[in-house]
């Protein structure tokens, strides 16, 4: 067991993928991980988590994946599977409510957007970790999703440039149980150093007092 303490003048909230095609009513992912993500209420969550790190005064940055546009990968000589499906299926596609913040996660005046990524990491090939270290961030409170590709992919990279990284385990979601799984249990806890609940992040940001959590 690990005791944390968040000192909120080195520690931001990143949020990733937070589209109206991933976790709104209509969007085009939203019926692949709709199950998992109301069994764990993964957007009322992820909404509890934005506006207590809001409330604490922590920076918000946002990782966002890259949104269709026409032509898209069309004179790429390798495009990975992943990146075919988006381009199939027009995932995110700019300029329609898909590709749009879902509305609770607008970002307020003086959040971030990173650039947006091409493959699942917030960091590759993106301003992201130019952004934070310009902040002075050191410490990572991360929510979106999805779990076993975009916040697993992020999670690694931030462990890889030095980055300490707490996962809010129902503030994501996936495509099932079993790739919740993988991703929470076997894969994330090799590189981020706590994996919490919504309630414990949230105690701990509400507190007057320099946060200490108990974190599996």
């Amino acid at each position: 067991m690990t005791d944390l303490s968040y000192d909120k003048t080195v520690t931001a909230l990143l949020v990733v993928d937070p589209y109206n095609d991933f976790i709104s009513e209509g969007g085009k992912i939203w019926p692949r991980i709709k199950a998992v993500a109301e069994s764990n209420n993964c957007v009322p969550h992820m909404q509890q988590v934005l506006q207590a790190a809001r409330d604490a005064k922590l920076r918000v940055f946002y990782a966002m994946h890259h949104r269709y546009r026409e032509g898209d990968y069309a004179s790429w000589k390798y495009i990975t599977p992943i990146q075919r499906r988006a381009w199939r299926n027009r995932s995110f596609e700019f300029g329609t409510w898909g590709g749009e913040f879902r509305a609770e996660f607008v970002p307020a005046p003086g959040e971030i957007v990173a650039s947006e990524h091409w493959c699942s990491s917030g960091f590759a090939n993106t301003d992201l970790d130019l952004q934070l270290k310009r902040h002075g961030v050191q410490r990572l409170i991360v929510i979106g999703l999805i779990a076993h590709t975009c916040i697993e992919a992020t999670v690694r990279f931030a462990a890889e440039l030095g980055y300490d990284v707490t996962v809010v385990k129902d503030a994501v979601a996936d495509y099932s149980e079993e790739m919740m799984h993988a991703a929470l249990d076997i894969n994330m806890p090799n590189y981020a150093s706590a994996i919490v609940t919504t309630d414990e992040i949230v105690a701990a940001l509400s507190s007057s007092r320099v946060a200490v959590i108990a974190a599996k």
